[in-house]
């Protein structure tokens, strides 16, 4: 069973960073891509970063140019830095992991339990 551990959450006010990071752990062959997601209070969850194992990216809109996604591959660790938070910000943050068991699996997502982080305005 693979297991994903969240760490890093917390309160912050707007302008201020956070740094999250997520370990993996358990059985496994390979980690394909991992990921951020969040979940604002009555909001669906929505992908927030993805990093591929070669290191392609992808970020939505709304923070470009403030968090940065990257990964460990050694570690099974990925990492989501947030700079200049605003309130928008504010809900709990899910990392996720793509997980082979073998080489010729197709892969099984795996999800944190989640971290919160609040930013107040």
């Amino acid at each position: 069973q693979v297991q994903l551990v969240e760490s890093g959450g917390g309160l912050v006010q707007a302008g201020g960073s956070l740094r999250l990071s997520c370990a993996a752990s358990g059985s496994m062959y390979a980690i394909d891509d991992m990921a951020w997601y969040r979940q604002a209070p009555g909001m669906q969850r929505e992908l927030v970063a993805r990093i591929s194992r070669g290191g392609d990216i992808y970020y939505i809109d709304s923070v470009k140019g403030r968090f940065t996604i990257s990964r460990d591959n050694a570690k099974n660790t990925v990492y989501l830095q947030m700079n200049s938070l605003q309130a928008e910000d504010t809900g709990v943050y899910y990392c996720s992991a793509d997980v082979l068991s073998t080489y010729y699996d197709p892969g099984t997502m795996y999800l944190g339990r989640g971290a919160q982080v609040t930013v107040s305005s």
